[in-house]
């Protein structure tokens, strides 16, 4: 448990200045002589407010300034704690950043490893283990499929139920009436990752030469496979809200596309989340068109507001995506394919055992186990705070009229001023230990629309192991897009 520093109170004898800096300064000289000592919880900024006798305004400035100066490490649900700034000599050492990799942060609170060996235990002491240590069905066992369908409820119904209970009533047959679920178990598989649920999805709907429609900036997994089927993608124009319904009918109405690919809650790389009229209207297209959607609602649950699934407007087109890796940890790539009728999960089924086999069954069995026992859910929790004190820590550091995000998402979009072309940008960052993904990345490759990539690169706020470190990069990032530089690279081409 983190010491408790809720005594603490600063002292602004002597000091001069604004009264929010006279804050944040007295709290870094605490922390540098020992006073306060790193992993202690302050006050609460309105207790602190009372304490002091100032406006609330004024401590909440003033703990916005310590989080510049990576004083304070905040979690929603928790408090603030405060920490040791990164000193000078210690730099060179914090300066390597990989923000390439949109990982969920893994906040030191919540223990992984000690959730993983319970998990692990749990899983070893069921009377039928023996069964994880067989060949199993491609598409899963009925007990994972209905693990699944129990943590994508609230997605895919609007309900939350207790996790063990919905998946009792799943395995059930509880009937499609039922407040807790309503797809038919026999439709949802068991796949080992996201990625290897859009190959199989692909390789059922289409043959090499098709042509399968995208947003114009889209998931790289998403490029990487249809070269390998040797499919034709192309870019859809896309706004602050996603997917432009009007390119979709436009292309649907002058082209035979096979299928539309889309990621509706926050996009990579852009962080739009589509709006629940846009996805009727994307349905409706999808419907006059008999247009089957694939929908990767990979970050569906990590965002506490997102509109229904396009899956529940356009039940029989959609194949429905949802993972584990990016809402509780890479370690299990598990993911949950919905197909839209039975017929497709057959096939989906087949395309899976030529795919992988089968997904890991001690892996899928600690996803399940984690999902009937709650750990899933408080994995989320946390992480969803996590992200959320990352961004906060990025809206105190960059240009708010450059970025575009959403509270609870692993990245943002970073639009880079006029001084900066997103290669020399990008270059230039690497000079400096800092890795990040420039639009080039994202972009579909159409030669024929005239589209080109933006200048803009994607940050993962997640990939830094600790708030210090990310505020450590943020800085270095926000100084450079300062730098007043003509000495840009060319544009780089896809």
């Amino acid at each position: 448990m983190p010491k408790s520093g809720l005594g603490w109170t600063p002292r602004l004898q002597g000091r001069h200045g604004p009264l929010y800096l006279m804050i944040a300064q007295a709290l870094e000289d605490d922390i540098a002589s020992g006073r306060v000592k790193a992993g202690e919880r302050l006050p609460a900024q309105r207790v602190l407010a009372a304490r002091l006798n100032i406006d609330f305004t004024t401590v909440g400035r003033a703990f916005a300034e310590a989080r510049r100066r990576g004083l304070i490490e905040a979690t929603v649900g928790r408090g603030s704690f405060a920490r040791r700034p990164v000193p000078a000599e210690d730099t060179d050492s914090l300066a390597a950043v990989d923000m390439t990799m949109n990982l969920p942060p893994q906040p030191a609170s919540l223990d992984l490893k000690g959730r993983i060996e319970r998990g692990i235990g749990a899983v070893l002491a069921r009377p039928g283990f023996a069964n994880l240590l067989t060949y199993r069905d491609a598409a899963g066992a009925p007990s994972d499929r209905a693990a699944g369908l129990a943590w994508l409820a609230p997605r895919l119904t609007g309900t939350t139920p207790p996790q063990e209970t919905a998946t009792e009533a799943i395995l059930a047959g509880k009937s499609s009436g039922d407040s807790f679920y309503a797809p038919p178990l026999d439709r949802l598989l068991v796949a080992s990752g996201v990625q290897t649920a859009i190959a199989a999805t692909l390789t059922t709907l289409t043959r090499p030469g098709d042509l399968v429609l995208a947003e114009a900036l889209t998931y790289p997994g998403l490029l990487l496979a249809a070269r390998q089927f040797g499919l034709r993608l192309q870019g859809l124009p896309i706004d602050q809200h996603g997917l432009v319904p009007e390119a979709l009918e436009a292309a649907c109405m002058h082209q035979q596309p096979k299928a539309l690919y889309c990621v509706p809650v926050l996009h990579s790389p852009t962080t739009a989340t589509m709006p629940a009229e846009r996805r009727r209207a994307i349905a409706a297209i999808a419907m006059r068109h008999r247009l089957p959607i694939i929908e990767d609602d990979t970050y569906g649950l990590l965002a506490r507001q997102a509109p229904p699934p396009i899956a529940r407007f356009a039940p029989d087109l959609t194949f429905y995506l949802g993972g584990l890796a990016k809402v509780l940890t890479p370690a299990l790539r598990v993911a949950y394919l919905l197909a839209p009728d039975d017929a497709f999960a057959r096939r989906l089924g087949t395309a899976l055992r030529a795919l992988t086999g089968m997904a890991p069954p001690l892996m899928v069995a600690l996803a399940s186990e984690w999902i009937r026992s709650g750990e899933a859910l408080e994995i989320l929790t946390a992480l969803r705070q996590e992200a959320a004190a990352r961004q906060r820590l990025a809206a105190d550091l960059l240009p708010p009229e450059l970025v575009q995000t959403a509270p609870e998402a692993h990245h943002l979009w970073l639009r880079l001023p006029a001084n900066w072309s997103r290669a020399a940008f990008v270059s230039r960052l690497q000079s400096q230990h800092l890795a990040l993904v420039p639009s080039d990345a994202f972009m579909v490759p159409n030669e024929d629309s005239g589209m080109a990539p933006p200048e803009a690169v994607r940050l993962c706020l997640g990939s830094a192991p600790d708030q210090r470190l990310l505020h450590h990069a943020l800085s270095i990032l926000a100084a450079t897009l300062r730098e007043a530089t003509t000495a840009a690279l060319p544009a780089m081409v896809v």
